[in-house]
């Protein structure tokens, strides 16, 4: 599949280039490189719309942001970028999430092979690492979980590495789709049930619920999580901005399940709460 390549002027501040790359996501960008003051964006042909990114730039919050170029990037480039750019990460000092052309490390007590592709999850976001941070403080075994929008699988994948019984990982982007069984096979997870579709795809009910998905998505199919959980199961949530923490508390106490805790980092924020 061909890719593009879209070059913006460096955001001003750190605020702007997530709330900018969060945006550019919702309209079909793929994956993001910072690179000599400079915003990479990358968006696969059959998503592309220039028009939407017009229309984007000229909101106020994105004030000074220009877009510079639009390149067509050959598969070949695209590798050849994110093994250049992307580093391993590791969180709590037990979890390293890597790539497969780096070195394993068995002094981790997981370590995780993503091969990111297009998808998204690879930890080297906070909202991903935030969510792995309280996985690792969860009781997983014999749990049955749901990854609700699971990208690339790693939560899945780390879920059943912590004891997870049946495990289930839904994405409603086929390619994504297609990466979490590349990424499954390569952690020697394949029991894990995956699935095409959205939230309306999902069936049976669950002890853990896992969605690190957007602010958005996460207000309109919350209930359909809240159904899907068994009474006393725990539903991690992230993807979306501090400030936003007391629409998605709102909602969840209107549908019963109670506050527990959340974390946050550069203005990212994950929570978990119990039915």
């Amino acid at each position: 599949m061909k890719t593009f390549e879209y070059s913006f002027t460096e955001p001003g501040s750190d605020i702007q280039h997530d709330m900018l790359t969060t945006m550019l996501a919702e309209i079909g960008f793929d994956s993001f490189m910072d690179d000599e003051h400079m915003l990479k964006a990358y968006c696969p042909a059959d998503c592309r719309d220039d028009l939407a990114v017009e229309n984007l730039l000229a909101e106020p919050s994105f004030f000074g942001i220009q877009l510079l170029k639009v390149e067509e990037m050959p598969d070949k480039d695209w590798n050849e970028l994110w093994e250049a750019s992307y580093q391993p990460v590791v969180v709590n000092d037990r979890c390293r999430v890597r790539a497969p052309f780096h070195e394993p490390d068995s002094s981790y007590e997981f370590d995780l092979v993503i091969e990111p592709k297009m998808s998204f999850g690879t930890a080297n976001h906070e909202t991903t690492a935030q969510i792995i941070q309280l996985m690792l403080e969860t009781d997983f075994q014999r749990k049955e979980v749901l990854d609700m929008g699971c990208g690339t699988a790693v939560l899945a994948i780390l879920a059943k590495k912590l004891g997870a019984a049946r495990t289930v990982a839904i994405d409603n982007d086929e390619w994504a789709y297609r990466n979490a069984f590349t990424n499954s096979e390569l952690n020697g997870v394949s029991s894990i049930e995956i699935v095409l579709g959205d939230a309306s795809s999902i069936q049976g009910r669950f002890d853990v619920v896992l969605a690190n998905i957007n602010r958005n998505i996460l207000l309109r199919d919350m209930h359909f999580y809240e159904a899907a959980m068994k009474p006393e199961a725990h539903i991690f949530f992230s993807g979306f901005y501090t400030e936003d923490l007391d629409s998605i508390k709102s909602e969840a106490e209107r549908l019963g399940l109670h506050y527990r805790r959340h974390m946050s980092r550069n203005n990212w924020a994950a929570a978990e709460f119990v039915k």
